[in-house]
């Protein structure tokens, strides 16, 4: 996994504060293997909860962390009861390392 410790640590309190302390994140996509180089850091953001304005929770994300892991352009996948379900959502979830 290409994200050092602090940048999971800034994920994952981001995503409490913005979501809840039951969100549950994952780390998908080409971060996942050592052996390639940049890329952005995809996650698969899950809620049980009904998220009201889905699109200005991932935009509250996606200004967020950078932010806090520098630069790093960050895609939110995000999960919930009321949203719908697509490819990637299932792809993400079994692939993804939970953080």
């Amino acid at each position: 996994m290409r994200l050092t410790e602090a940048q999971t640590d800034i994920i994952r309190r981001t995503v409490r504060e913005v979501l809840g302390d039951d969100a549950r994140v994952l780390l998908f996509g080409s971060r996942m293997d050592d052996g390639k180089r940049g890329g952005d850091v995809d996650l698969y953001v899950e809620s049980d909860d009904v998220i009201d304005m889905p699109a200005l929770v991932i935009a509250r994300l996606s200004a967020r962390i950078p932010r806090g892991i520098h630069g790093r352009k960050v895609g939110i996948v995000l999960s919930a009861p009321n949203l719908g379900r697509f490819p990637i959502h299932e792809s993400a979830k079994l692939e993804g390392i939970r953080l």
